[in-house]
């Protein structure tokens, strides 16, 4: 049989009929259909190219979450190239990313984010502004006339995002329609989504687990995409309720806020009782965690694991009734998943080493960065960087960031073991594993810890308390020497922890 050819993001879009709900804006209870969503991407690409965009140029986007962000990345997909920022960034960061991505223009909203219109002031970008009227129709101000935007390949780049630097300059990673298009499916196939699901689009569209996993994976199937203009714990399970959502992804960190506010009786929430299954990507989750997921909220949780140069998914845990297996991130989702030694061996299951990927969903290298790629990729296999293992059945635990690794007088120590041992503590609501610097070991192994309030009248957690409880569950080699009681740990836009910056802000409290 000849393979379906590979689609754009365009040829993307699934529905039975046009005139079925694509996207949703809660706030304003505003939809538009798929044939309105076919026919916004080509008006406001027809409005780039009248602007002087062109196949290949980047297009600068900061916009709030919603109708008008989706519209204008999938129409900046079909004109040049989707470069979405983050609308959070300072001066400085626009800057850079102006910069660096050669922007030709800047998507913005009618007010706010004046760090961005500094930035583009500066560099002499200009700004297109993004406005949606009552009834969900998105315009470009600023753009005259009408162009035909050109012909779009499978093959042309749709989207360039950066991956988070945590060990250096960001690294600019060129997704085309085509790794973006079969990662959606991948997903798709994954949770068996069909035009009856409705996703709740939590996380930030300018991050790819938003773009891919809640949106293109729910249109690709002819379902419909619920996408808050911001996340609140307060109102999710309203607006899950109202507008049936059958599924949600998100990171840790926002799992975590909506069990803070679940019922302790054991009362499901109202908008819960629809939910198929609940995912969890994009930095680890504690098995503790997804029990209490589970009991909160009555639906099966699947932890991911994805990445940018992946187009986002790799592996997941399958849908019941196949096993979904606690602290492991599953089985390969039509992506092959090996384990590396450092100089190519490919490892047998149970031993550990570095997890790599293959897959038409990967990237082929980094943007003009041939130092980057000349390390990240081995015999037509990606480095993702981080250390696991895989099992006789091949589901995939991860245990540490190869650069994170704490290493003790030539003991490597997994800093998410640690963080794992901290999160089981009753006291204990965030925590972070690192290692310090010590004068005979080398590193020794540290924690800053955020703590839950007393209840019932009782004191806090403390460090010597928590330091107790990781002598009687650590080996000697592994548990911390010092735990820091913090207020917040520090995270990316996309709720990963950021371990180094942990790091870096005590070693320097203790120079």
């Amino acid at each position: 049989m000849t393979p379906a050819p590979t689609p754009t993001l365009l040829g993307l879009l699934n529905s039975d009929s046009d005139e079925q709900t694509a996207i949703i804006q809660p706030e304003q209870n505003i939809r538009i259909s798929y044939g309105n969503l076919k026919r916004q991407m080509q008006d406001v690409a027809d409005m780039l190219a009248a602007a002087g965009v062109n196949r290949g140029d980047r297009i600068g986007m900061a916009l709030p979450n919603g109708l008008a962000n989706i519209v204008t990345f999938l129409a900046a997909s079909m004109a040049g190239t989707a470069a979405p920022l983050n609308p959070g960034y300072k001066e400085d960061e626009f800057l850079f990313y102006l910069e660096d991505t050669n922007a030709r223009v800047l998507l913005l909203p009618p007010d706010g984010i004046d760090d961005a219109r500094k930035a583009a002031a500066t560099r002499n970008v200009p700004i297109l502004t993004v406005e949606m009227d009552a009834n969900g129709t998105v315009t470009l101000l600023g753009s005259s006339g009408r162009k035909t935007a050109g012909a779009v390949s499978p093959t042309d780049t749709a989207l360039i995002l950066h991956t988070s630097g945590s060990t250096g300059r960001p690294k600019r990673v060129p997704l085309s329609h085509a790794n973006l298009s079969i990662s959606a499916g991948n997903v798709a196939r994954s949770y068996a989504l069909s035009k009856d699901d409705v996703s709740l689009c939590v996380m930030p569209l300018f991050h790819v687990h938003g773009l891919v996993a809640s949106t293109l994976a729910t249109l690709s199937t002819g379902g419909t995409v619920v996408v808050p203009q911001k996340f609140s714990p307060l109102s999710f399970w309203r607006t899950a309720n109202d507008f049936g959502a059958t599924w949600y992804s998100a990171v840790p960190t926002i799992h975590q806020l909506l069990l803070a506010r679940a019922d302790k009786g054991g009362a499901r929430p109202a908008g819960a009782e629809k939910l198929r299954f609940i995912r969890s990507c994009s930095a680890s989750l504690a098995p503790q965690v997804m029990h209490d997921l589970e009991a909160a909220f009555g639906a099966p949780v699947l932890e991911a694991y994805g990445m940018t140069e992946a187009a986002h998914q790799m592996s997941s845990n399958p849908l019941p009734p196949a096993q979904r297996l606690p602290g492991s991130v599953g089985r390969g989702t039509d992506v092959r998943i090996s384990i590396m030694d450092p100089g190519g061996k490919h490892l047998a299951a149970g031993e550990r080493g570095e997890v790599v990927i293959q897959g038409p969903n990967v990237v082929t290298g980094y943007e003009n960065n041939p130092e980057a790629n000349a390390t990240s990729f081995t015999d037509g296999w990606f480095r993702t960087g981080d250390q696991g293992f895989l099992d006789e059945n091949g589901y995939l635990t991860l245990t540490g960031r190869l650069k994170e690794m704490i290493n003790r007088g030539g003991e490597k120590i997994s800093p998410r073991e640690i963080d794992e041992v901290l999160l089981a503590h009753p006291g204990v609501a965030e925590a972070v594993c690192f290692g310090a610097a010590h004068k005979t070991w080398g590193e020794e192994v540290a924690a800053a810890v955020v703590v839950r309030p007393a209840s019932d009248g009782g004191p806090a957690t403390t460090e010597q308390a928590l330091l107790a409880y990781c002598k009687e569950k650590l080996s000697d080699f592994k548990r911390p020497k010092q735990i820091h009681i913090v207020t917040a740990i520090p995270r990316t836009a996309t709720g990963k922890i950021q371990r180094r910056v942990v790091a870096e802000a005590f070693a320097q409290q203790a120079s």
